[in-house]
């Protein structure tokens, strides 16, 4: 991901993520929704794209791998560097790898496993109804993940399908403008988004 693939921001906010759930709202509803059902004004890059999954190669990445094997995991749907945002809302560099099982955060500079979710604590993925990159999965168990890509939808896509065929759940996407989550154990932020002169500003402010 180049940093130019880095989210937007008002200057004077911190940064963060997002919460999303499959059913439509009462705005901006066209008709280029798929995969969702939903109600998002899709990024034009992102329309009819061959998804292809691993991003990383992780076959060629050892400590990829060792991760994996030690976990139990056989399958990897997806892999890939996205942008992760910290409680303190810094923005920190993670490789994110969504198998059969679950949901892995891992430092790309370390090689290190910050994070594993099981695909059956995952409550719900949050997004806007704009035109960004940002998601955030919803953990009620633990605490959320707010997370910015260029890949978002196939993310998002990849989420709804490991989780159904791991458990038959039907994994909630909630489209907003305005979402809350749980930036740590004991800190809630609310993401706001908003249309302005053809981008979109996002704010991001504890609750």
């Amino acid at each position: 991901m180049n940093d130019s693939d880095a989210p937007k921001f008002d200057n004077d906010e911190r940064q963060e993520d997002i919460r999303m759930r499959l059913r439509p709202s009462d705005s901006n509803v066209t008709e280029d929704q798929e995969p969702f059902m939903g109600v998002k004004v899709r990024r034009k890059a992102s329309r009819r794209h061959e998804y292809k999954g691993d991003y990383m190669d992780i076959p060629s990445r050892p400590y990829l791998m060792k991760i994996l094997q030690k976990q139990g995991d056989k399958q990897v749907f997806f892999a890939d560097k996205v942008l992760k945002f910290t409680s303190t809302g810094k923005l920190k560099r993670r490789i994110l790898m969504v198998t059969d099982f679950a949901v892995y955060l891992v430092d790309p500079d370390t090689g290190t496993l910050k994070r594993r979710i099981a695909l059956a604590a995952v409550d719900k993925i949050c997004l806007s109804e704009l035109s960004d990159n940002f998601f955030a999965i919803i953990v009620p168990t633990e605490y959320d993940l707010l997370m910015a890509s260029t890949r978002k939808t196939e993310i998002v896509t990849v989420l709804v399908d490991a989780t159904k065929n791991a458990s038959e759940y039907e994994l909630e996407v909630d489209f907003s403008n305005r979402f809350e989550y749980s930036a740590s154990a004991d800190l809630v932020k609310e993401v706001q988004f908003e249309e302005a002169e053809g981008s979109v500003r996002t704010r991001i402010v504890k609750k």
